[in-house]
């Protein structure tokens, strides 16, 4: 009994305190849209997955063109030979897939690059998102963009645009 007394008083504490707090969002993709820096950090980063896509089809060209010199051959060719080089065309294929998943898999190049690019303009938007949020008053802070599912949300309560003014962004209009 004593032990639901305190359960049932704590969680009127938590609710209490709950309601105390104001609660806001920013939509940190239209926050980034309207960055400057943003568009040069995408650019930047097309460029440099330009490149190692190039790479990737370099490496898928060399094998297309093994496979037709071997077929081309294969007459030509005694049996050590052959297995030879269908070793060498699996051996370039595995490269091919090593290059793939060291740039463009979980982690790769491309992932770390990224990260490189976004991590001081994440840094900027944060450090103004938390500017806004004190002195604002605001307890909590939700991100609409992010995987949190806002049902509904009431334009008043976005203080996006509070912190495109932090940032110093102009509007375009």
């Amino acid at each position: 009994m004593l032990k639901s007394l305190k359960i049932v008083l704590l969680f009127m504490v938590f609710i209490s305190a709950a309601q105390a707090q104001k609660i806001g969002f920013v939509d940190s993709e239209y926050i980034l849209n309207k960055h400057p820096d943003y568009k040069v950090v995408q650019e930047e980063l097309q460029k440099q997955a330009d490149v190692w896509k190039k790479e990737a089809q370099n490496l898928e060209q060399e094998i297309s063109e093994m496979y037709k010199a071997l077929k081309a051959e294969e007459v030509l060719l005694t049996e050590d030979m052959y297995k030879d080089r269908i070793q060498a065309i699996r051996d370039q294929e595995k490269a091919a897939r090593a290059f793939n998943t060291r740039t463009f898999g979980v982690n790769g190049q491309y992932f770390q690059k990224q990260d490189e690019l976004m991590t001081p303009l994440q840094s900027k938007i944060f450090d103004a998102i938390d500017k806004v949020a004190k002195r604002n008053g605001i307890g909590i802070m939700f991100d609409k963009a992010a995987d949190l599912s806002m049902i509904y949300t009431n334009p008043i309560h976005d203080y996006s645009d509070f912190v495109i003014d932090e940032l110093g962004i102009e509007e375009n209009k």
